[in-house]
């Protein structure tokens, strides 16, 4: 008993594609696609998922945020919704405080699954907020100042430190501190995995 496949059938010459040819419309009929077709629901499904994911890129931010979609005179910001799972009430009363308030998901549809039944817009633990623009504003104005402050106190305590041994607080000859302080600010660098 062999093993071959078609023992003793004559030979039939291979096909130079994988599969026949298509059927091709006849003169004067117009093709019509299946609304079923699966090659062609494919297709569209693809171009959908093309436009909404701009690529397939590892790199995606999952907390982007488009500033079009941001009404004039308002701020977005992602917020801790869970940790582990849970919610944290003393955190939500600390931003609901501060003015935040969560975005309805009636706003962005695009930005939560398919018959989405939540009133919120929720990602990975984190809930979508909104607060008035000038706020905002005023918020990172308080915060810049309390970080100003912080590096003035460095300073002073710096040039005040007392000289010793081996310092590098010790004063040259003629009085002057040697500390030489610089500054400057600059966005810090993201390392490169």
């Amino acid at each position: 008993m062999s093993t071959e496949p078609n023992e003793g059938a004559p030979e039939v010459p291979r096909r130079k594609f994988p599969h026949a040819p298509q059927p091709t419309a006849e003169a004067g009929e117009a093709r019509v696609v299946a609304a079923d077709d699966p090659r062609e629901r494919a297709r569209r499904r693809a171009i959908e998922l093309r436009k909404h994911l701009g690529g397939l890129d590892e790199g995606t931010d999952d907390f982007f945020i488009d500033k079009r979609i941001v009404p004039d005179g308002w701020e977005y910001e992602w917020k801790r919704h869970t940790c582990l799972g849970a919610e944290d009430p003393s955190y939500e009363v600390q931003i609901a405080r501060a003015g935040w308030e969560a975005v309805p998901a009636s706003r962005h549809p695009q930005m939560m699954p398919k018959d989405y039944q939540g009133v919120t817009v929720l990602r990975k633990g984190m809930i979508l907020m909104e607060r008035p623009k000038e706020i905002v504003d005023e918020a990172k104005a308080i915060e810049l100042r309390k970080a100003r402050g912080q590096v003035r106190q460095k300073e002073m305590q710096l040039r005040g430190a007392p000289a010793g041994n081996n310092s590098p607080f010790e004063p040259d000859n003629k009085g002057n501190s040697m500390v030489n302080l610089k500054r400057s600010y600059e966005p810090m660098p993201i390392p490169k995995e």
